[in-house]
């Protein structure tokens, strides 16, 4: 189990394996997949993604939940999500995943980082999802993100921070834009905008001055 990080919005905790039906769902959103560049997956296929993003070194992502819809005191290691009583036969034939998910408000999406790049290892790419429509809006992609690249440049030592965003994803690329992000290059192919933050000394003394607000729970 990995570590919690509670800020002043959100609580980023550990992709388990009780957030899957709910992390599926959000992935039969045709608007969602093509947000985020993702392709559609068997709910097995989510659980053995979730699986392998937990093994992986050169990856990590946390569960994004809305603070203020957390309804108990916040518990690591608690996902903070219901799922529903199911039996194993009764799954084979459901089509509709909202029959297996309650309407528990707290989880409302994620944040990842990939360090794919063979040349440079310390450098990230990072993503955010704010699946929920009720969560959009009150800055909770922004908390998400800043917190995910203080944690990265203090345990990763992470020095450059890459964000893919499609063209007409308007609202991601606002925010990483406001966040200092700047466009690098265009796939007229993919449609796809990318954008680079260097970590200069200056801001990485930002980012872990933000970590210092931040609780950690392990």
């Amino acid at each position: 189990m990995g570590v919690s990080l509670e800020g002043q919005k959100v609580i980023m905790v550990p992709y388990m394996e009780a957030h899957v039906p709910k992390y599926h769902l959000w992935m039969q959103d045709p608007a969602l997949l093509q947000a985020t560049g993702s392709e559609p997956l068997s709910l097995q296929q989510e659980y053995d993604m979730q699986l392998s993003w937990n093994q992986d070194p050169l990856k990590k992502t946390f569960i994004v939940l809305d603070k203020e819809m957390v309804g108990e005191k916040f518990v690591h290691g608690n996902p903070h999500v219901e799922v529903k009583p199911f039996d194993f036969f009764s799954v084979l034939f459901w089509t509709d995943m909202e029959l297996m998910v309650n309407d528990d408000p707290a989880m409302v999406g994620d944040v990842n980082i990939y360090m794919n790049d063979l040349e440079d290892p310390q450098l990230a790419e990072i993503e955010i999802m704010i699946a929920e429509p009720k969560s959009r809006g009150k800055g909770l992609g922004k908390e998400s993100v800043l917190m995910m690249m203080a944690y990265a440049v203090q345990n990763l030592r992470i020095h450059v921070f890459r964000a893919k965003i499609g063209a007409s994803n308007g609202s991601s690329l606002s925010l990483f834009r406001k966040l200092g992000f700047k466009e690098t290059s265009y796939s007229e192919i993919f449609k796809e905008v990318t954008l680079e933050l260097a970590v200069t000394e200056q801001k990485q003394e930002e980012l872990l001055q933000l970590l210092g607000s931040v609780v950690t729970h392990a």
